[in-house]
């Protein structure tokens, strides 16, 4: 049971589906104006990277990677479709966007998220490979409803 991590244009209707169906519920565990989900056409920009994760030819999960500067980026976009929790897939997508910071010689690597028990399985994925707690980056700033994690990236030798 392997899962397949590939670059993705996003121009599939079952990616496009993913992506809408990964903004759905990052509205509705969070209010009106605190989610910083992109959409479609944004992650689409030339600075962000995007992953499909296929599991026996299914759609399983996606995730990309923002470019921040040269030497920082950020996660966005992390999702598993609810058929595949617990099957690997964040952490297959995780594991790609590393690999690409530290290609891109990334010094770390910068998430947002949000808080409450939607997202406690999200935190756990990212506490357990190797990210920490941090504050706002970016244009970010700390609310109730968000959360900030950090990981230094090792740069290739």
């Amino acid at each position: 049971m392997t899962i397949h991590v590939r670059r993705d244009d996003l121009t599939s209707p079952e990616v496009q589906a993913l992506v809408s169906e990964h903004l759905a519920g990052m509205h509705g565990n969070t209010p009106a104006g605190h989610v910083h989900a992109l959409a479609i056409e944004s992650l689409r920009a030339p600075d962000i990277t995007f992953w499909s994760a296929w599991l026996d030819g299914q759609l399983c999960g996606c995730g990309a990677l923002k470019a921040l500067s040269t030497e920082a980026g950020e996660v966005k976009s992390m999702r598993t479709r609810p058929a595949f929790l617990r099957k690997g897939v964040g952490h297959a997508v995780l594991d790609e966007i590393v690999r690409t910071a530290e290609a891109r010689g990334y010094r770390h690597l910068y998430l947002e998220t949000g808080t409450g028990p939607a997202f406690t399985a999200a935190h756990a994925l990212y506490l357990r490979n190797g990210f920490v707690w941090c504050g706002p980056f970016a244009d970010y700033t700390a609310t109730e409803f968000n959360v900030f994690m950090t990981k230094e990236v090792a740069r290739p030798t």
